[in-house]
């Protein structure tokens, strides 16, 4: 499709919608995604010269994909300016967070599950509800995953993809270290044993190779684990659903390997840092999701990369995985265009050439307008076909996120560097977790 007739097909959406109100509510009402109409909802008035800002957390292969994106989007909004940034994902938020405190917000940027109720709560995201059926066309997305980003009845975010928690190992690493893959079928106590087997292989070559760092700092990782014990996380009123002794189980874990020395060491990690000991080829194994795959590439080189499930719990072959939006787009409650806002989202979560653009580097896109044009080809093949193989095995609902989450999030992170580096006990750990957590909860 061309950029002059897309740019026709998009404009006519609005003009449509006053027609096709009362069918697009009835939609959302039966299940459809498509949202409907509202009167209060401004128009975006095409002859407007509008200046609106994007902001993002990613890397280098992230920001050229947006860079595109946003190409493609001004082309078909020539009155649109897009103001573009991006940094890491701490950095990021730092920033939000202080712009959050002043009212300034980016007009659209990119927003987590784990801090869409906190930002929504606080009246900081724009409610999106309004525009669906005018500026913005949700009708190509489950209604469950829609779901997830409201808050409420106010829709505070887009989700633009979907992912899954996958181990990802690197074959030419592993083949270095000297010892078999990892396996599909294994359990965590298996996984465990295959880490301290890979880092006694590998500890004596330059650099130190390991199996792993230590996959007990990853606060997902434990509610994906919570999960597959059949065990709550949070409660509906937004408390801590589990005990320290769950959470001392799981630090346990990997309590031998930080006792022998056979987990990548804190201090060779803060050197690589913005890089990591997986993608320098110092480490095997790490944990994340799916839509890594890209970037994982990009940023280390390698000429493949492999994808697995989640280990099982002993004595159950039932994984429990979930997934989850990869992330979403919210628009600030501060903007003075929401309507551009709101078409802006529109546009990197429905056109087509913008799913193409982004292929799988976020995930699975959401609408199947994004899906039509992907060639499922090398990494996007690799994902797609990774999410169909374990799809059996996404038994469960990702667990609803309170407020507070970003900060009990971070806080496990920090003191599982604090663990990692032998400054505390996982007892000093759980004490001072939990202290945070009751604070950032209550």
């Amino acid at each position: 499709m061309t950029s002059t007739t897309r740019r026709s097909a998009r404009h006519l959406l609005p003009l449509a919608a006053a027609a096709t109100a009362a069918a697009l509510a009835l939609t959302a009402c039966s299940g459809g995604g498509g949202g409907g109409g509202s009167e209060e909802a401004e128009s975006l008035d095409p002859d407007e010269q509008i200046t609106l800002r994007m902001d993002w957390w990613g890397n280098d292969d992230r920001a050229e994909r947006y860079n595109e994106a946003i190409e493609l989007f001004e082309e078909e909004y020539p009155n649109i300016d897009v103001q573009a940034n991006f940094s890491s994902w701490d950095d990021y938020w730092t920033a939000r967070n202080t712009e959050a405190a002043g009212s300034s917000l980016p007009d659209v940027f990119q927003m987590d599950l784990a801090y869409l109720t906190q930002y929504g709560n606080r009246n900081q995201l724009l409610d999106l509800a309004p525009y669906l059926g005018g500026e913005l066309d949700a009708s190509g997305m489950p209604e469950e995953l829609l779901d997830s980003g409201r808050v409420g009845d106010a829709l505070y975010g887009v989700p633009q993809s979907t992912n899954t928690l996958a181990l990802f190992y690197i074959p030419a690493t592993v083949e270095k270290i000297g010892v078999e893959p990892p396996t599909a079928d294994m359990t965590w106590a298996d996984y465990v044993q295959w880490n301290a087997e890979a880092a006694d292989a590998g500890t004596d070559q330059e650099p130190a190779l390991y199996g792993t760092g230590d996959f007990t700092g990853v606060f997902w990782m434990y509610i994906q684990w919570m999960v597959q014990n059949g065990n709550d996380v949070f409660t509906d009123d937004g408390e801590l659903a589990f005990t320290e002794d769950d959470v001392r189980s799981w630090l346990e874990l990997t309590a031998d390997l930080r006792e022998n020395d056979q987990l990548f060491p804190a201090e060779r990690a803060a050197q690589l840092d913005p890089m990591s000991g997986f993608t320098e080829g110092e480490v095997a194994t790490e944990f994340s999701w799916d839509n890594f795959l890209a970037g994982y590439l990009a940023d280390s080189g390698a000429d493949q990369i492999e994808m697995l499930p989640v280990p099982t719990v002993e004595g159950s072959d039932a994984r429990a995985m979930f997934q989850k939006p990869s992330m979403l787009l919210s628009a600030a409650q501060t903007t003075q265009h929401p309507a551009a806002a709101a078409a802006l989202i529109d546009f990197i979560t429905n056109d087509p050439e913008v799913g193409e653009v982004f292929g799988t580097s976020r995930g699975v896109p959401s609408t199947e307008s994004a899906r039509s044009q992907l060639d499922a080809e090398g990494v996007d093949a690799q994902v797609i076909g990774y999410e169909e193989d374990v799809a059996d095995q996404i038994t469960e609902p990702v667990p609803t996120l309170p407020e507070g989450f970003g900060t009990i999030e971070s806080a496990w992170l920090r003191l599982s560097e604090s663990l990692g580096y032998g400054e505390i006990t996982v007892d000093e750990f759980i004490e001072q977790w939990f202290a945070e957590a009751d604070s950032a909860l209550s």
